[in-house]
């Protein structure tokens, strides 16, 4: 028995740590958006056997027992009560590692999604969700996609209006960044200032993608300070973007825009810098399995 999912990557619109809880886990308020730039997780039971492998065609994933991916097999296994069975995970990589994008938990979150219909588990997504969170903090958002905001450690969610249609250049540069260090970082700041996401709310709200975009804010780009993510944003509002900011810890940063020449544009002018160019749109949900390859097809 085999499947295959198309799960997305995030973007993180808005992105303000509030606060460190007394056992180490950092507080967010954060506006998170799936897009359409996605990994292939091909998922085969076998009921002879118990074992879970996972390999991927990135060869900087760990393909261990500490794969978010492997974990979300054991999770689903312990959560439901289901007999162990032989899992192999093969993961197809699109989005970069150590991008911020989530590509870690968009994975598990496909393996949760898989398991659930082959196994015919009947778990809503609320359940799978509550899968996720022994996971990790994004696996929820990637179980339901689309636009949300989150807070506490990330796993509250509250469900906003589908983003507008826009175009998205996404680069990553070719460094990342530590989340441990950004998030240490933080704390040398302190919590005195917090930004709320209200304006990038309502901009949502009212499907105004000027406002969302020049509303775009993330504290982790604002403790790390690297000149070469305000190079990128500075040739992507040049190009014409209606705003640029990095995602999640990083080191991805992106544009949004509502005219693809001008994405085009912006492209072409980092293309000679930059290996990992994309260009992207707004998706309103998390994994899909994939049916006569058309994910494959488009992506590849």
């Amino acid at each position: 028995m085999r499947m295959t999912v198309a799960s997305p990557a995030k973007l993180n619109l808005f992105l303000d740590i509030t606060g460190k809880r007394n056992d180490g886990y950092h507080l967010i308020n954060t506006v998170m958006q799936t897009v359409s730039l996605y990994d292939d997780i091909t998922v085969s039971l076998d009921e002879s056997g118990s074992e879970i492998s996972v390999s991927c065609t990135d060869e900087n994933i760990p393909c261990t027992n500490e794969n978010t991916a492997y974990i979300a097999a054991e999770k689903f296994f312990e959560y439901t009560g289901i007999p162990k069975m032989e899992v192999a995970i093969k993961i197809k990589k699109r989005i970069p590692y150590g991008a911020g994008m989530a590509g870690g938990s968009t994975d598990a979150a496909a393996v949760i999604f898989a398991l659930n219909k082959m196994l015919e588990a009947g778990l809503g997504m609320d359940e799978m969700a509550e899968i996720g969170e022994l996971v990790g903090a994004d696996v929820p958002f990637c179980i339901y996609g689309g636009t949300m905001n989150a807070t506490g450690i990330g796993t509250i969610l509250s469900p906003l209006p589908d983003m507008p249609d826009c175009t998205i250049v996404a680069v990553k540069p070719d460094f990342g960044i530590s989340t441990r260090e950004a998030y240490e970082k933080s704390d040398l700041i302190g919590y005195d200032s917090i930004k709320s996401p209200e304006a990038v709310i309502d901009a949502i709200c009212s499907g105004n993608v000027r406002e969302i975009a020049g509303n775009m804010y993330n504290k982790f780009e604002e403790v790390s300070d690297i000149a070469e993510i305000r190079d990128i944003k500075n040739v992507m509002k040049e190009c014409g973007a209606y705003g640029a900011v990095m995602t999640g810890s990083g080191s991805v940063v992106f544009g949004i825009f509502d005219d693809e020449n001008k994405a085009e544009d912006t492209r072409q002018e980092l293309r000679d810098r930059y290996d990992n160019i994309y260009i992207l749109r707004p998706v309103p949900n998390g994994p899909r399995q994939i049916n006569s390859g058309i994910f494959t097809s488009i992506f590849d």
